[in-house]
């Protein structure tokens, strides 16, 4: 029985969704350009569920680039409505149409001729009529027994919030570049703000050895730089190479007499290497798809100039 009842919430739900796409269109277009040329803010505006599901369409419009906030309904009679200017757009959301508290906001509205859209259920309702555009969210019927739980009109307005927050995203040419802007503490921000040149050793802190270091010294090397490889340079500095620690573990399994063996005997040439500038996220796609740890970086002389480790991207929580 459980299974069932879920089921047929989410075959509601998604109905309610899916009908939706059908009501896109000159409405849906005139609520786009109202909130694209507001010089103000959008103030998302409903009470109970309706407000909750407005809260998160305001942070949604705040994360791609359109200032945005949310007005408790019945704060605003109280004061509140301080916080609007006559240079926002009002986003109201109401499945009746005829939300009390919102009614009370629409003669504040329209004296200061504030820009109004309304996500309702009731296009007739005196909410519907008092705006400047309507967005229809109507369906057919709750995914509770009774009919009257809100759940498939709030899922309907949370979509249709969605689909306007996407679509001012595109007509504003809003990046991911720009979405980690506002999110820099998060994943996605480190991953997409970051690059090799914040996380490379630099200077004395960078593994190398010329081609003809004896092996006791490249050991050496890798044992106090800690990064577990150096990169292999001839005399002018241009980088020839790299040894890991893998590669000594190899040749110790191979061979007694090692200590008359030079760096370039042993290393692996035309290593993997990265720009500066590039993104930390696409150091790490590098050594994914080649199984590496390290990466080297050069200048334009081929020489190098910093090395980035897989720890440094872990530590920096870019995976």
């Amino acid at each position: 029985m459980i299974i069932e009842q879920a089921k047929r919430v989410l075959m509601i739900e998604s109905k309610a969704i899916a009908s939706l796409v059908d009501r896109i269109g000159e409405n849906f277009v005139h609520a786009a350009e109202l909130i694209y040329r507001c010089s103000g803010r959008v103030v998302v505006t409903g009470m109970g569920k309706s407000g909750i599901i407005g809260k998160k369409i305001a942070s949604t419009l705040a994360s791609v680039g359109t200032p945005a906030l949310f007005l408790h309904p019945a704060e605003g009679v109280h004061g509140d409505l301080g916080m609007v200017t006559r240079d926002d757009v009002i986003i109201s959301i109401s499945n009746s149409g005829e939300t009390e508290e919102l009614l009370k906001l629409l003669p504040v509205i329209k004296r200061f001729n504030i820009k109004h859209i309304a996500i309702t259920g009731n296009i007739k309702s005196t909410i519907a009529r008092s705006s400047d555009v309507f967005l229809d969210v109507s369906v057919d019927e709750e995914a509770c027994p009774w009919d009257i739980v809100p759940t498939a009109s709030t899922t309907a307005s949370l979509a249709m919030g969605d689909a306007l927050c996407i679509a001012l995203l595109d007509k504003k040419g809003f990046k991911k570049e720009d979405f980690a802007l506002f999110h820099p503490a998060g994943s996605l921000g480190k991953s997409l703000l970051l690059t090799v040149a914040d996380l490379m050793h630099k200077g004395d802190t960078i593994p190398i050895v010329k081609e003809n270091t004896p092996l006791k010294d490249v050991i050496y090397e890798i044992s106090s730089k800690k990064l577990g490889v150096t990169s292999v340079v001839d005399g002018d500095g241009v980088l020839k190479g790299i040894v890991t620690d893998g590669d000594l573990r190899r040749l110790l399994e191979k061979k007694r007499d090692i200590f008359e063996i030079t760096a370039s005997e042993i290393m692996s040439k035309n290593p993997k290497t990265i720009d500066k500038d590039e993104l930390a996220a696409k150091a790490l796609q590098i050594m994914e798809q080649y199984s590496i740890t390290s990466l080297l970086i050069v200048d334009g002389k081929n020489s190098p100039t910093g090395i980035v480790h897989l720890h440094d991207l872990l530590k920096a929580g870019v995976i």
